[in-house]
């Protein structure tokens, strides 16, 4: 277990976030080493030694102010990393250069020895998978609104028919652009005639509409759970953040232990989680964000999920 070396934070150059977690990390006196993997290069560098020592992965991360010897990091907060796409390269020069990369330097970052992971990028990627969420969320005795993935028309047909209201949601957040014009998919609803052969060409996730009263978002970090009522008439209440009021609230305790379980099942340190609150009052599961926003919640609440964050990751260890 290491203790007493660096944090490494992995980001993008603009994250208000990780510069929370990275003051609260600097007041408890815990060394921090920030870089983004887009700057491989000069102001980025690794060597890692295999085979010619007793620790595994022996070597150094440097950047361009600091340098931490792999063994002593202590634990790797993956917050909002990038990653390199050598666009002043020829196509297939830079996709060479990015797999190496991605498998040179992610790698080594994957395979820190005595590292704690918030959380390990091959566990974030596995548990961004919709149907695995949703039967761990179903395995682990958690309301799981009927769901349906299918790209089967008659299917999905059936499926809308068979309940009052029914929504759409994506299987997976992806930037897209049409031309100019940044485009994003909100979860809406779906009536039976908004049906046709074009959703035979992918798998799409339809949901059957929770009666919802109110949102939570809850954030997991370790054992600690932090749960913020977000009260809206919005069906997705990120389509608009001005509409919203948010409070901080207590889960059920039996709620509160299947979401850290649900964590550990998918061998996470942290995630932010999704949940309706109808209005009997009952708590239906909707998703995972393995590494989800949670920022603005402490800014609006008060919450301390920063120094939440730093103490966890100093804590070090696997």
């Amino acid at each position: 277990m290491t203790t007493k070396g660096p944090v490494a934070v992995a980001t993008e150059a603009d994250d208000p976030t990780a510069d929370a977690v990275i003051t609260a990390l600097n007041r408890r006196g815990v060394p921090v080493i920030r870089f983004n993997p887009a700057d491989i290069g000069q102001d980025l560098a690794v060597t890692a030694r295999f085979g010619t020592g007793p620790a595994p992965a022996d070597g150094q991360l440097r950047t361009a102010s600091r340098t931490a010897e792999l063994g002593n990091i202590r634990a790797l907060y993956w917050r909002r990393p990038t990653w390199p796409d050598f666009g002043y390269l020829d196509e297939p020069d830079a996709r060479f250069a990015v797999a190496q990369v991605r498998h040179g330097l992610g790698g080594v970052l994957y395979s820190l020895p005595g590292c704690r992971y918030v959380n390990h990028p091959l566990r974030n990627l596995a548990a961004e998978h919709k149907p695995l969420q949703l039967a761990a969320a179903q395995r682990l005795g958690l309301r799981v609104p009927p769901t349906l993935v299918s790209n089967d028309l008659a299917e999905i047909r059936q499926f809308v028919a068979s309940h009052d209201a029914v929504v759409y949601k994506v299987l997976r957040w992806t930037p897209y652009r049409r031309g100019e014009t940044g485009l994003t998919t909100w979860t809406e609803a779906v009536a039976a005639e908004d049906l046709d052969e074009s959703v035979t060409v992918v798998p799409h996730l339809f949901q059957a509409r929770v009666d919802k009263v109110a949102d939570l978002r809850v954030v997991v970090i370790g054992s600690r759970v932090f749960a913020v009522r977000i009260d809206s008439d919005l069906l997705d209440w990120r389509k608009d953040y001005s509409a919203l009021t948010y409070r901080a609230v207590d889960l059920p305790d039996r709620l509160a232990r299947a979401l850290v379980e649900y964590l550990e099942d998918f061998h996470l340190t942290s995630g932010s989680f999704d949940i309706a609150v109808d209005r009997a009052g009952d708590h239906h599961w909707l998703e995972l964000n393995p590494n989800g926003q949670w920022g603005w919640l402490e800014d609006e609440t008060g919450l301390p999920l920063a120094a939440a964050f730093a103490e966890f990751l100093a804590q070090g260890g696997s």
